[in-house]
């Protein structure tokens, strides 16, 4: 009895009724209607075979298990004889105990793969930063992460193929870095670790990130606490602002308002500059920042002082969508722009966020308000989750008596000293 090679090129070339047409051996031809036919393999798997790749036979010999079907291609494309090297090829498989289905999905992830292997590590770190600069909070961010893998990464990995990248190429962009440049380092090791991961989700790469910190290269690499100490922004000691307002306020020009201001405010640099019309409320007396400029990602009201408010106002006699327009007008301050201030004056010795520390030390040295009340008027989050949860305002009322303090506090004789006393309804200032 003839199993294998039953069918015949002629009948089937003229076969219309539907069903399927077996030539042996696992092989059909696929009959759907008088002009679409297709050929496709049958064969059986168990539970067993999926789960430990063991071919399992009954006693006649015969693989048991439920039926899988896979298509070999389509009648008009695919001759009886290539139908029968294809039904042969997948017969081979499961001799081995290979799922041809499986078999054939591995080839094509494989094939992928290899594809891939010729996108280097800077053309997915280009597609990364393009594919996420919309979810980012400024143009500035995205440049910042362009630089430093353009000048730490890209030397040693940058025309490498994203997939042979490896720890030791990793630990060769990094290890240069972590003592001398630790704080850049890590920013370093952070973004490949991302682009490493957007190429694995796209399938460029496979395997686990080389990157990685935690259970990895932590292994491999020093603390960043051990290797190096934190630097803080340069500040000013807060005995000395009511002189260094004295002489901010003899300066003329944009950028010496700004500075003004983000110092009356405690407010971070790109918070000052990118300041905008609509973001002021002046009869609430009140600058709301809009979350997506935020750190925290969250609306932050800034109540104003009487001198703030003062700034706000004259700025805002001016056009344009910046309160603090740099010189084409459309466009905001350079975040270089409170620095020169400071270098005018001959203070390059401070900078223009450590102006948030003269006032944190202040407020803690010489007011009696609440710590949280001082965290939250410097927007960092308060306390544990727990605590935050309970403190759902905002406590505009006590930070607008804190920032009244502050401002009287830098307008003082410099020769005076002060001790601001803070309550519920009213601030109060004693020698």
């Amino acid at each position: 009895m003839r199993t294998i090679g039953r069918l015949k090129e002629l009948n089937i070339r003229r076969e219309k009724r539907p069903g399927l047409y077996g030539d042996g051996g696992g092989l059909y031809l696929q009959v759907t209607s008088a002009s679409s036919k297709s050929w496709i393999f049958r064969y059986r798997v168990s539970e067993r075979e999926a789960a430990t790749g063991e071919l399992v036979r009954d006693a006649a010999g015969k693989p048991r298990g439920r039926t899988r079907e896979m298509g070999l291609g389509s009648f008009d494309i695919v001759t009886l004889g290539e139908a029968r090297e294809r039904a042969l090829e997948c017969r081979r498989f499961r001799e081995r105990g290979v799922d041809p289905l499986e078999a054939r999905e591995e080839a094509k992830c494989q094939a992928a793969l290899d594809k891939a292997k010729a996108l280097t590590f800077r053309q997915c770190a280009e597609a990364y930063i393009a594919s996420h600069r919309a979810g980012w909070r400024s143009a500035k961010h995205a440049a910042q992460w362009a630089a430093t893998l353009s000048t730490y990464a890209y030397p040693v990995i940058g025309d490498l193929p994203v997939q042979t990248i490896d720890v030791a190429l990793a630990m060769r962009v990094l290890e240069p870095l972590w003592e001398a440049k630790t704080e850049t380092a890590s920013r370093v090791r952070g973004r490949i670790e991302a682009v490493l991961d957007w190429a694995t989700t796209r399938r460029y790469r496979q395997g686990d990130n080389p990157a990685r910190w935690r259970g990895h290269l932590e292994n491999l690499l020093p603390a960043r606490s051990k290797v190096s100490k934190i630097e803080h922004h340069a500040a000013l000691p807060y005995a000395e602002m009511p002189a260094f307002m004295m002489a901010l306020r003899a300066q003329e020009g944009v950028a010496t308002r700004a500075l003004e201001f983000a110092i009356l405010t405690a407010a971070r640099t790109g918070e000052t500059l990118g300041a905008r019309r609509e973001e002021m409320d002046l009869a609430g007396k009140l600058w709301t920042i809009s979350g997506f400029r935020m750190k925290a990602g969250k609306d932050h009201r800034v109540p104003l002082s009487k001198r703030a408010m003062a700034i706000v106002t004259e700025r805002l006699n001016e056009d344009g969508t910046f309160v603090f327009p740099g010189s084409r007008g459309a466009d905001a301050l350079g975040h270089r722009a409170l620095l020169r201030v400071l270098e005018r004056m001959g203070r390059g010795d401070v900078t223009a966020h450590g102006f948030r520390s003269t006032f944190r030390d202040w407020a803690a040295e010489r007011t009696r308000s609440p710590n949280h009340v001082v965290e939250m008027a410097l927007a960092h989050q308060i306390g544990s989750a727990v605590e935050a949860a309970y403190r759902r305002g905002d406590l505009l009322e006590q930070r607008r008596q804190l920032m009244d303090a502050w401002s009287t506090y830098c307008s003082s004789s410099p020769a005076t000293g002060q001790v601001i006393r803070l309550n519920a309804s009213r601030a109060t200032t004693s020698a």
